[in-house]
């Protein structure tokens, strides 16, 4: 059985854009469940709390989209010396 275990391929968790993607999801799947709680606690209620995270969720993908569109147009990447240039 541990040699199965240990026969299973190796990953890196060097920074690439799917290690990112994961830590944004468990990240986004934490400050949920986090809302959640705190929405029981005020609230007294597991349906308004579910409610709340649920409609959260939602929203802070849609505000992210508009954060990372935000500041996609503030900056950009000069070709020649890969410096970032804020525009004005």
């Amino acid at each position: 059985m541990l040699d199965l275990i240990k026969a299973k391929k190796s990953f890196s968790l060097k920074d690439s854009p799917k290690i990112s993607a994961i830590k944004a999801v468990t990240w986004r799947i934490v400050g949920t469940i986090d809302t959640m709680i705190i929405s029981y606690i005020l609230t007294g209620n597991i349906t308004i709390a579910f409610s709340i995270g649920s409609v959260e969720v939602m929203s802070k993908m849609f505000l992210y989209f508009l954060h990372e569109r935000a500041w996609a147009r503030l900056t950009r990447k000069n070709s020649d010396n890969g410096e970032v240039k804020v525009s004005e």
